[in-house]
């Protein structure tokens, strides 16, 4: 195990900030209380009697609209819930709490595996050179293969746990063959920097964060190894609403301009998510030139279907999931309209980063 290591200040109150609570843009009005199924209820915008639950992620989507003007002259109301990440959303999705919320790959699967009432509704296609397992920029570790018999810290039911299973497997390993550690990212950043975990398991923008801030280096990532896709998932009930139906079309539609618009302007994105999250705007400049800004909108297809399913098959092998089931029974694709398909390549600004 590595000598026990400091973690710089300015990269833990950054990080700290991202995965905390609300704050954001001065056009949004103020929100007080706890949003429900554990999201931190973080204000509204627009005007109307309808009103959409939206659950997000620190500098997720409501930060995406908001720089890309979006949120001007709404036709119906968004209330904003921020989350720390996927499986905590998608659990206010099951509850009701929440109609719609954007997630990786991993936390739909985890969920419909214990027969959460969700759907999944729009996706994208990114880069996932984001997706990476991380080490100590003087660490012994060169290749996965050596990663057997490691400690390896990684949030359970993330995007960044099936990349890990699959990278494992790639190197002729399995999830037997190292000592997991199941922590949310701001909890994996002070193992990792202590030397507590020999490697840690994440995404964007923590990968680029702890490449700028914490002495890391990429061991591997899921380029090539994952599907790159990231989702919209809503509520059946919300689906069944008329009213509530036009307005996800309406969201979803506004959050495929918005993704447009970050790749054709990364500067500008870059220093609005920086300030919206407390990330430096070098780091959140790499984050969007390695993945973020990569991202393509495509149809929810039987490709991107399948590709889940494979998800799913895994982890049920693994017993890391209740049950197998079909991924398929868990997906409403009325908004997929003339969409690209899933297995369109995503976009690139060169050289990855």
């Amino acid at each position: 195990m590595r000598p026990r290591r400091t973690a710089p200040a300015v990269l833990l109150v950054p990080l700290a900030v991202l995965l905390a609570g609300c704050g954001g843009g001065a056009s949004r009005v103020a929100g007080g209380g706890g949003g429900g199924g554990g999201g931190a209820d973080s204000g509204t915008d627009g005007k109307g009697a309808l009103t959409l639950n939206v659950g997000d992620q620190k500098g997720g989507s409501e930060a995406l609209l908001r720089a890309a003007g979006e949120l001007d002259d709404l036709p119906y109301t968004i209330k904003w819930s921020t989350f720390t990440s996927g499986p905590p959303l998608l659990e206010a999705v099951n509850a009701g709490a929440v109609d719609v919320g954007a997630v990786g790959n991993t936390p739909p699967v985890f969920a419909a595996a214990v027969k959460s009432k969700i759907k999944v509704i729009a996706g994208t296609h990114s880069r996932s050179d984001g997706e990476a397992i991380l080490v100590e920029k003087d660490s012994p570790l060169k290749r996965p293969e050596q990663l057997k018999g490691k400690s390896i810290a990684v949030a359970q039911g993330s995007s960044a746990n099936y990349q890990l299973i699959a990278s494992l497997r790639k190197a002729g390993l399995s999830p037997k063959d190292v000592r997991l550690t199941y922590l949310q990212p701001a909890d994996a950043l002070a193992a990792f920097t202590r030397g507590k975990v020999d490697a840690w398991a994440v995404w964007d923008p923590y990968t680029s964060q702890a490449l700028d801030q914490a002495d890391a280096r990429v061991l591997t990532t899921g380029q090539g190894v994952v599907n790159g896709l990231s989702f919209q998932v809503a509520a059946p009930a919300a689906l069944d609403d008329k009213k509530k139906a036009a307005a996800l079309k309406d969201y979803t539609d506004r959050l495929r301009r918005a993704q447009n618009w970050v790749f054709k302007h990364p500067d500008v994105w870059a220093k609005a998510w920086a300030k919206e999250t407390g990330l430096p705007e070098k780091v959140a400049l790499d984050a969007v030139e390695r993945t973020r800004g990569t991202a393509v909108p495509v149809a929810v297809d039987q490709a991107a279907i399948a590709s889940e399913q494979r998800i799913v098959d895994a982890f049920a092998a693994l017993k890391l999931i209740p049950r197998t089931f079909d991924f398929g029974e868990y997906v409403d694709p009325r908004f997929n309209g003339d969409l690209p398909p899933s297995s369109t390549a995503p976009r690139t600004y060169g050289k990855a980063r």
